[in-house]
């Protein structure tokens, strides 16, 4: 495939994007150290960059969707430049709050702008492949940018994460503007035959069990540093290092997500997945004092977690085959809503309960998306059964 390098090249700058993205929760302690709010406050960036994102992006995205492709991607990427230079220049939570905004709504048109340009450098036969690449771009943020920006918090000053990540902003934009060709824009997708998807019950009830698990796992992680530094009382070199594990096993998860939804099937793969993912969470909350033990359920927590996301847009795929791309919008939109419900869920237990208290309360909203998915998968094959069954009556009926 001679435009492979350009789709790697892709998920490189996705990489770059992701790590802005995700770094937050790896370095929050550092944030509320030097700006002087509360961990609580502090998760809320969390919050506003996932509400900015599910609601700004599709927006965007219409709006946009007759520029040209290598065009948007360079305002995209100009706007996120910005977006990391308020964060390191301008002083106070206000600002860092406005520059999560701005980081969110580029970073939310450039993925989806990269993905479409993928698609269109590889061949028709490659197509998946390509998406899947710039995926991984993104979710190897989680692998290595968020534990190298724990280091360099910890070394130099959490600025400098944001300061770097936009003076590489500026190289990427150089990077597609001398490598990436143009590619013409589309007819618009309206917002409102996006929602259309909606008034479905079994697409709104399937897009329910991202809500939940996605609440679930955001409610612990977006304050995991703190959870690690001041309930289990980790060394910062331990902390960096259970954020690197965390990667490696999200990255595991993901693999084995879609191996075991082809072997094994949807329902089993996505129900087991998030019952384990709801275990992982409760033995954390068990285990909390205890580094030994919580350094080997930090990766089982990031493995089950992770291994529901292949299966789950799978899943969401064979609802509305003839409409799989707007799908897949809505469950990213539905997903970073979860993002911000749980970050700020998270912010509310840690302000009133405790900070140990937030795995208990992730784990039961882990265990509501499993349930909701056993009731909505049970009945799916139930119906499947029955219009089965029918159809072989009246053939039968037929013949006689």
């Amino acid at each position: 495939m001679k435009n492979a390098w350009k789709i790697y090249m892709l998920a490189v700058v996705s990489f770059l994007v992701g790590t802005s993205e995700f770094i937050i929760a790896g370095i929050l302690d550092k944030v509320t150290e030097d700006i002087g709010v509360s961990v609580s406050a502090a998760g809320q960036l969390i919050t506003v960059f996932s509400l900015a994102y599910a609601f700004g992006t599709p927006f965007l995205m219409a709006v946009t969707a007759r520029l040209e492709r290598r065009k948007l991607l360079l305002y995209a990427l100009g706007v996120f430049v910005v977006g990391n230079g308020i964060a390191v220049l301008l002083p106070g939570f206000e600002f860092l709050m406005g520059s999560r905004v701005i980081l969110a709504l580029s970073t939310g048109v450039f993925v989806v702008t990269a993905l479409t340009v993928a698609s269109k450098l590889a061949p028709p036969d490659r197509q998946g492949s390509a998406i899947a690449t710039l995926v991984m771009g993104f979710s190897t943020a989680l692998i290595v940018g968020v534990p190298i920006g724990r280091v360099v918090a910890a070394v130099y000053d959490w600025k400098t994460i944001f300061g770097g990540i936009g003076l590489l902003g500026l190289l990427a934009m150089l990077v597609i503007a001398m490598t990436i060709p143009r590619t013409e824009g589309e007819e618009p997708v309206p917002l409102r035959k996006q929602l259309m998807l909606l008034k479905q019950p079994k697409i709104a009830i399937a897009l329910s069990i991202t809500f939940f698990w996605i609440v679930g796992y955001a409610i612990a992680y977006t304050y995991i540093s703190p959870f690690l530094l001041t309930v289990t009382g980790m060394s910062e070199q331990t902390v960096s290092a259970g954020l690197f594990a965390f990667g490696i096993a999200s990255l595991v998860g993901s693999k084995l997500g879609g191996i075991g939804t082809d072997k094994w099937g949807v329902s089993r793969t996505l129900i087991g997945g998030m019952l384990l993912h709801a275990v992982a969470l409760v033995l954390l909350s068990l285990s909390a004092h205890s580094a030994v033990l919580v350094f080997p359920l930090l990766m089982l927590w990031s493995f089950s977690a992770w291994s529901s996301g292949p299966t789950q847009q799978y899943h969401l795929i064979t609802l509305a085959p003839e409409a799989s791309g707007i799908m897949l919008s809505l469950n990213t939109s539905v997903l970073q809503l979860a993002m911000a419900a749980g970050a700020g869920i998270g912010g509310i237990i840690v302000e009133r309960a405790s900070l140990a208290a937030i795995s208990w309360i992730g784990a039961a909203s882990v265990a509501v998306a499993a349930g909701t998915a056993a009731l909505s998968l049970g009945m799916s094959r139930s119906r499947s059964r029955s219009r089965r069954v029918a159809k072989e009556r009246s053939i039968l009926e037929a013949e006689a």
